[in-house]
């Protein structure tokens, strides 16, 4: 019997989602069925009762439903409850409906395994205090960076993070506590404006929503470290202008359609129990991209 899957958002015509999840289907010989489905904004809640009530067996969601899939799900996963946002909602076999958070997991692969990039011991800096960097946070502690600054317009915002996101991580005694910010198991995690920065970062992340503007987050040159590497969590078919920025400072950058294709294999492990190959999806995506 083929299981029926669709991403939710408004607007969702420019989803790759269901080319993504199709091409893992085939992979891994999954006999799945999955769509994009345009929910108006106040409807989310009715649709995805209706869905699941008719057999529908997981939702991928995106803008602007990721707080009502927190609100919809019977449970939330750990990464779930703290960046306190759903993308991923799956049906179980008891009848609830499980909500989780892949972007952060699928943000960790790409630097880890597609770009092959070191977080460990690394100072990070994660540009903007939004719901792209709380959904990334607690995979990003996981990894065991030596420091996180978050870095926002609105400092209060940041230092919110820091204050929710202290208590997460092993009991291992590393991290140091500052001014600005607080110890947690994983290393020092801190806050502060766009004006004054502690220092250089060994891998600076944009999680702010600049990009999709076409728009340059006001950073000092000072923050690019020797070896830096520069990840925006944007994509598409020309680097963005805080790649070109962080580029020409000497950095090595990269998009986020990496972070893309891993949330979805993440999404697809949850709802099948195997995880497919990201690499081979990410390079056909990749190359169709600059064809345009």
């Amino acid at each position: 019997m083929t299981d029926h899957y669709a991403v939710v958002g408004n607007p969702i015509a420019h989803s790759l989602s269901p080319r993504i999840h199709r091409a893992f289907a085939a992979q891994t010989g999954e006999d799945i069925r999955y769509e994009k489905q345009l929910v108006e904004k106040d409807g989310f809640a009715e649709f995805a009762r209706n869905f699941f009530a008719a057999g529908g067996r997981g939702l991928n969601v995106t803008v602007p439903f990721k707080l009502d899939a927190c609100e919809f799900a019977d449970r939330l996963t750990e990464r779930a409850r703290a960046a306190g946002a759903v993308n991923t909602l799956a049906k179980q076999d008891d009848g609830s409906v499980l909500g989780d958070n892949t972007d952060g997991a699928g943000l960790v692969m790409d630097i880890l395994h597609n770009l092959r990039w070191p977080i460990r011991d690394k100072k990070m800096l994660l540009v903007g205090a939004g719901g792209a960097a709380r959904g990334a946070l607690l995979p990003l502690l996981g990894e065991e960076p030596a420091l996180v600054h978050i870095a926002n317009r609105t400092v209060q915002k940041a230092e919110q993070l820091v204050a929710e996101f202290a208590g997460h991580g092993s009991q291992n005694g590393r991290g140091a506590q500052n001014s600005r910010g607080a110890q947690n198991g994983y290393g020092a995690l801190s806050a502060g404006g766009l004006e004054v920065f502690p220092g250089s970062f060994d891998l600076v992340i944009n999680a702010s929503s600049a990009s999709l503007g076409g728009e340059l987050p006001p950073l000092p040159p000072e923050i690019i470290g020797p070896g830096c590497k520069a990840y925006d969590m944007v994509y598409g078919a020309e680097p963005t202008p805080f790649m070109r920025w962080a580029r020409d400072r000497g950095a090595e950058v990269a998009d986020g359609l990496g972070m893309l294709v891993g949330q979805a294999a993440e999404s697809f492990a949850l709802w099948r129990g195997v995880m497919p190959q990201v690499a081979p999806v990410l390079a056909q995506l990749r190359a169709e991209l600059q064809e345009k």
